[in-house]
């Protein structure tokens, strides 16, 4: 069913006017192309005590938000950008809230905030945050204000009970034809889709008619999620499939290799003004032979599930293309507006499942019938090293789909094929008409096992399994490493993630759809390094390093 959540209410006519400012920037522009990112990093960092970040020695990095910032509107214990005040009530030390995709956005007018007759400005910059508990939340970078007291503002305040109601929000995008933000919640068969607009309601101190879409494009690990031109709405799930030994005939080997069991959605709204209204949700079959390629549960009749199947092999060889087309999973007009589970649904009708998905993009003018998604594989050495799984896509795969005319067929194509040194693929975003970056989230057993910290990847399109050039290597910061020591000492009551991770890697000018052409001369690129001190950084001309100076 569709839900509103009962601690909001819905905005002013006056508010639900605001739209983008159509093509601005904000007052610093980087070009991210072929050239300037040249040689790039030729090396990890490696996960010893903290490190700084490197990067490419053409840009330099600024700090946009760090997780003690305080929050202008703090509500229970949500109270700063990447840490809640729960100190008190942990064992260990406060939980850090793991902001997560950033959506950029240049809009019209001021959209409002919890001070009356106050300008946050036109430029602003959403994240979700990936903590549990019910106490996930959203928050708004207001980037033109420098007074610290509004420049980060929370959208969604606690209710009665002191919880948002929300869990592991992950995904975040702008959808120009119903005007609105949509949210993912990455938290399997109870995560779904966030849909709020964009004004600010002060009688409740949040973001406006905040609802939630459950019944319309279901419940799932959903990370990933983006538009097209004509307002369909693109999902990619990540849900880990169950483990299977990584030398079947050893039942004594690892269960390192997860089965595929997350699949790439479409959702088709019978109006997309207001999604609410229902539509089809479509999840992508491939087919190989002739036949389609489906999930394989693990059981007594399939041991190791499709992980070692020749389909497998098949779909992940370089130079290799399949027919794909959209299979209907749920139909609101003859299934009703009720919340489904999303993953089973499309088990049931037959879509092919893959290694977890975690974000996909539209390649920038192609008219919206190219894109490229990303699955993270299985983030283990013990999978990896074995030659008959990293062909399958053990660590991990970008994938390129182009669909005909219609948009409805098509046909896919491994696009990078993921090694020892580029792997375990998350957040992607283009910089231009051609160039894709890939952010790594390889997670602290695989950085153990490897010795190398994650990295963020530029890639030609134009080519088939690039090498790649590594455009930044990700540090570590006190904070991280203090938390990963916790973790490893198996520390009773530590709830907190290790290293950081790359994520929220978003490149944009403001305005416009994600996906329309991208000019050479540049627009505004950040990423988030998640865990530890949660820092969100703009990617600027410089000459390599890192700078702690503030945005704007």
């Amino acid at each position: 069913m569709i839900k509103r959540l009962s601690l909001l209410h819905a905005c002013s006519v006056a508010l639900a006017g605001i739209t983008l400012a159509a093509g601005a920037t904000s007052a610093e522009t980087v070009a991210v192309t072929l050239s300037s990112v040249g040689d790039g990093v030729p090396n990890a960092q490696p996960r010893i005590d903290h490190r700084r970040n490197l990067i490419s020695p053409n840009f330099s990095l600024r700090i946009v938000a760090q997780g003690s910032d305080a929050l202008e509107n703090p509500s229970g214990v949500i109270t700063n950008f990447g840490f809640l005040n729960d100190a008190s009530i942990q064992p260990v030390e406060a939980t850090k809230t793991e902001p997560d995709e950033n959506t950029y956005l240049v809009l019209d007018q001021n959209p409002g905030g919890p001070q009356a007759g106050f300008d946050y400005g036109r430029h602003f910059l959403y994240q979700g945050h990936e903590n549990g508990n019910d106490l996930a939340y959203i928050t708004r970078i207001n980037l033109d204000v420098n007074d610290p007291d509004r420049r980060i503002t929370l959208l969604t305040p606690v209710g009665p009970r002191g919880k948002t109601q929300l869990n592991r929000i992950d995904g975040s995008t702008y959808s120009p034809l119903s005007r609105t933000l949509l949210f993912t919640q990455e938290n399997g068969p109870d995560g779904g889709v966030i849909e709020t607009e964009l004004g600010f309601d002060r009688t409740r101190d949040a973001a406006a008619g905040l609802r939630t879409l459950y019944g319309v494009m279901g419940r799932g690990g959903y990370e990933g999620i983006h538009p097209d031109d004509r307002g369909n709405i693109f999902i990619v799930e990540d849900v880990g499939g169950t483990g299977v030994n990584v030398k079947p005939s050893d039942p004594a080997s690892p269960k390192a290799a997860r089965n595929p069991n997350s699949f790439v959605y479409r959702f088709v709204p019978k109006d997309p003004t207001n999604l609410s209204h229902g539509g089809k949700l479509q999840a992508l079959q491939v087919s190989i032979g002739g036949a389609p390629v489906v999930y394989v549960p693990v059981d007594e009749s399939h041991p190791t599930g499709d992980v070692f199947s020749d389909n497998q092999l098949k779909l992940h060889t370089p130079g290799t293309s399949y027919p794909v087309k959209w299979v209907t999973v749920h139909d609101t007009a003859t299934d009703g507006i009720v919340e489904f589970d999303a993953n089973a649904a499309a088990k049931i009708a037959g879509a092919t499942p893959f290694k977890r998905p975690e974000n996909m993009q539209f390649k920038p003018g192609s008219g919206f019938q190219t894109f490229f998604f990303d699955t993270t594989g299985d983030t283990s050495v013990d999978s990896g090293n074995r030659p008959a799984l990293a062909a399958r896509g053990a660590w991990g795969s970008i994938f390129r789909v182009n669909l005909d005319s219609t948009r409805d067929t098509g046909s896919i194509s491994i696009f990078v094929l993921g090694t020892r040194t580029h792997n375990s693929f998350d957040n992607l975003t283009f910089t231009t008409n051609r160039l894709l970056l890939a952010g790594e989230d390889r997670g602290d057993t695989l950085h153990e096992q490897l010795n190398a910290l994650d990295s963020i990847w530029a890639f030609d399109t134009q080519l088939t399994n690039p090498p790649g050039v590594r455009l930044l290597a990700l540090g570590r910061d006190k904070l991280a490493e203090a938390d990963a020591a916790f973790g490893e000492a198996g520390t009773p009551g530590f709830q907190n993630d290790g290293d950081n991770e790359t994520t929220g890697l978003h490149f944009s000018n403001g305005g416009g759809l994600p996906g329309m052409s991208l000019p050479e001369s540049g627009g505004v690129l950040f990423f988030t390094q998640q865990h530890g001190e949660n820092n969100l950084y703009q990617v600027v001309g410089g000459t390599g390093g890192q700078s702690c100076d503030l945005f704007f």
